[in-house]
């Protein structure tokens, strides 16, 4: 095991954090609203793909596009053209994403849920069963999406296969395949074993300070290696503590003590790469 830090912190911190009152604000709230599973993957992609900059203005962003679906926005999606769905958007924007780009998103999505039914079994659809994690199954869920999107949803919807860190989309598969308390799953045909962590400038910098990685760059190298390191404490589960040391991580620097608690341990100095 690392020796930064011990299991029974980081069950520590999942215990105190991982609860729906910890949620808000966070645009992950909005999948509760949907029980079926065709619904809460529209909703939980729109979130995802949104969530970025400011979180009052993600949840603003995320809450208007979804008012636009409804309270069923898969059966919206399928039964109403693309060009509807595009005036009703006409004038969104959140940050550098216009409405051009969310439409785009949309009818790619739209276009996957004709073909396969749900995204989960298009993203099974593209599983290798010898496949570790996920990173090419999602990488084929992406592409699907992108042929189907008739426009370029752009920086909404990245393509896994460019070795970047795709944070959103890997906050958007936490959010399908786990089920807990705070990750509303639906996705029971993929094993959390096989999430990668969503890598942020946060998760970057509590990977290096754990001592899971070395590196600089917030790639999918990065995201693997960090990932790994939390396989060791939580191989069935890795992701598992990923919502708790976000929560740490609004709270301040000083918060970070609380990991390093058990046994006098500190923090870890890897060095440079």
């Amino acid at each position: 095991m690392p020796g930064s830090v011990t299991k029974k912190a980081l069950e520590r911190l999942y215990r105190k954090y991982n609860r729906r009152s910890c949620v808000h604000p966070d645009p992950l709230e909005f999948l509760y609203a949907y029980d079926e599973l065709a619904d809460r993957e529209v909703a939980g992609m729109v979130a995802a793909a949104l969530a970025y900059g400011r979180v009052v203005q993600i949840l603003k962003s995320v809450g208007a596009v979804l008012e636009v679906l409804g309270p069923a926005p898969a059966r919206m999606l399928l039964s109403t053209a693309p060009e509807t769905v595009s005036k009703r958007l006409c004038g969104f924007v959140h940050r550098f994403a216009t409405a051009d780009r969310v439409c785009a998103l949309l009818a790619g999505i739209r276009q996957v849920l004709v073909r396969h039914g749900t995204l989960q079994d298009c993203f099974c659809a593209h599983r290798s069963s010898d496949e570790k994690n996920g990173a090419a199954a999602l990488n084929g869920l992406v592409e699907e999406i992108l042929a189907g999107a008739g426009g370029n949803p752009g920086h909404l919807l990245p393509l896994p296969s460019r070795k970047s860190a795709c944070k959103r989309l890997h906050l958007f598969l936490r959010w399908m395949v786990r089920s807990d308390a705070v990750d509303p799953g639906g996705w029971d045909r993929v094993s959390p074993a096989s999430l990668i962590v969503p890598l942020d400038v946060h998760m970057h910098r509590v990977g290096r300070m754990l001592g899971f990685t070395n590196r600089r760059a917030g790639d999918l190298k990065t995201a693997l290696e960090v990932t790994e390191g939390f396989r060791r404490f939580c191989p069935e589960d890795p992701v598992r503590y990923d919502f708790a040391l976000t929560r740490v991580g609004m709270r301040g620097d000083s918060s970070f003590r609380e990991l390093f608690q058990e046994g006098g341990n500190k923090p870890g100095r890897p060095g440079k790469s």
